[in-house]
């Protein structure tokens, strides 16, 4: 799916940040979001490698761990969910887990964004190389919508008030009625 991506590229679309190709596998651009100087990075590794790329861009910028935000995508998170965490385990997460491996740690901030499990009989694999439904899309642009605002407010406020904000919200889409801002 790429969701990370879409989230990633809206970010660089919205503040005039252009990404390029780093020094090790990953595209990067520097700008300010949020009044704060920020590098984006999109790895060009597969999921399962992607440590290596994170691993390269800190290496780059002198950067620590808990400096990275990372978003993923998470088959287990209903599509459209949204889940800020400031460090944690990889739940299962093959992305997450080449991350803590090669950098060796789980403290960094991650937000997991919702795409639902797959449809009975599909391959896991084959469900998130694939794209979104159309029927999927409104969803998945809100979400991305979303998970924008979120990395701003994260770098306007800071974590706490970000996953405030972001795990409040994400609470609500679970219950029945309408959510409430």
């Amino acid at each position: 799916h790429n969701v990370g991506f879409l989230v990633v590229a809206g970010l660089a679309d919205g503040c005039g940040i252009r990404l390029s190709a780093g020094r090790g596998d990953f595209m990067s651009g520097v700008g300010q979001i949020a009044g704060t100087r920020v590098r984006l990075v999109m790895p060009l590794t597969y999921m399962n490698g992607s440590g290596r790329a994170v691993e390269q861009a800190l290496e780059e910028t002198g950067a620590t761990p808990a400096e990275v935000l990372v978003i993923c995508d998470d088959v287990n998170l209903p599509l459209g969910q949204l889940r800020l965490r400031g460090s944690g385990s990889a739940g299962g997460h093959k992305g997450l887990s080449s991350i803590i491996e090669r950098l060796g740690t789980e403290g960094f901030p991650r937000l997991r964004l919702g795409v639902g499990r797959p449809p009975d009989g599909d391959e896991m694999v084959d469900f998130v190389l694939d794209r979104f439904a159309d029927t999927e899309r409104l969803d998945v642009d809100e979400m991305v919508s979303r998970a924008v605002a979120a990395v701003e407010l994260l770098l306007r406020d800071g974590i706490g008030a970000a996953m405030t904000v972001v795990n409040r919200r994400t609470d609500a889409t679970e219950g029945e009625g309408p959510q409430e801002d």
